[in-house]
């Protein structure tokens, strides 16, 4: 299975994302690449306690009921996303791409020492292995909206 704390399984997503470029489409969804490196960058933050977002009660009640669906199950195109994780501007392709590639470097490097939250703001209580199913999950989708 592969892992974000696996070496071989980080490196393969970063070869994923280092084959896209500035004018690498979408398959589905209104995002850039640019903007999907943001988006990215910024799920990974809040694992990282880098990055907070504000979600209010009845939001915290829907991700704890529908977190082990959506943690088993594929990514659904264009689902909803909090607005702390939509970037519309236009971002400069290297710097985001090699930001994205960092932060999700350190989960190979530092293994789940990176991860310092526990406890998803949207999701609820998270453990590590939550964290790795979500972050792979994540990336993956978003890389497959773009073609690798």
């Amino acid at each position: 299975m592969n892992s974000i704390y696996d070496k071989t399984s980080n490196e393969a997503i970063i070869e994923r994302i280092n084959k896209l470029t500035p004018e690498t489409e979408a398959e589905w969804g209104k995002m850039t690449v640019d903007q999907m490196f943001k988006h990215c960058t910024a799920a990974i933050e809040i694992a990282f306690g880098q990055k907070e977002i504000k979600v209010n009660l009845m939001m915290k009640i829907l991700g704890k009921l529908v977190k082990n669906k959506v943690f088993n199950s594929e990514f659904q195109h264009n689902s909803p996303t909090a607005k702390e994780f939509i970037f519309t501007d236009k971002y400069e392709f290297e710097s985001a791409k090699n930001d994205l590639i960092q932060k999700f470097s350190r989960f190979s490097n530092e293994g789940k020492n990176a991860i310092t939250v526990l406890n998803h703001p949207f999701w609820g209580k998270m453990s590590y292995e939550d964290w790795d199913k979500l972050m792979w999950k994540h990336i993956d989708h978003h890389l497959r909206q773009f073609g690798v």
